[in-house]
């Protein structure tokens, strides 16, 4: 996670908390989802291919989760 993004959302009062503030890394995605819904807060991840197939199981399980923001990673070349 950015930590610009993390500390721009954090001043404007947005309640964060990074996988690394909730003991995640390292963590299976679905660890994750599971922890991000137990405590009922969205996801946010530029892992979009496996998280929308963690979105589709949870449905067909009739599990519900917050939410999940799934953004395209920027890649920015230096020169």
């Amino acid at each position: 996670m950015d930590k610009a993004l993390v500390n721009a959302l954090t001043a404007r009062g947005v309640d964060v908390i990074t996988a690394g503030d909730a003991g995640m890394i390292g963590r299976s995605d679905e660890a994750h989802l599971d922890f991000a819904a137990s405590v009922g807060r969205v996801l946010y991840t530029f892992n979009r291919g496996d998280f929308y197939q963690l979105h589709t199981k949870y449905l067909a399980e009739g599990k519900n989760h917050a939410g999940m923001i799934l953004a395209k990673q920027q890649r920015y070349s230096i020169g």
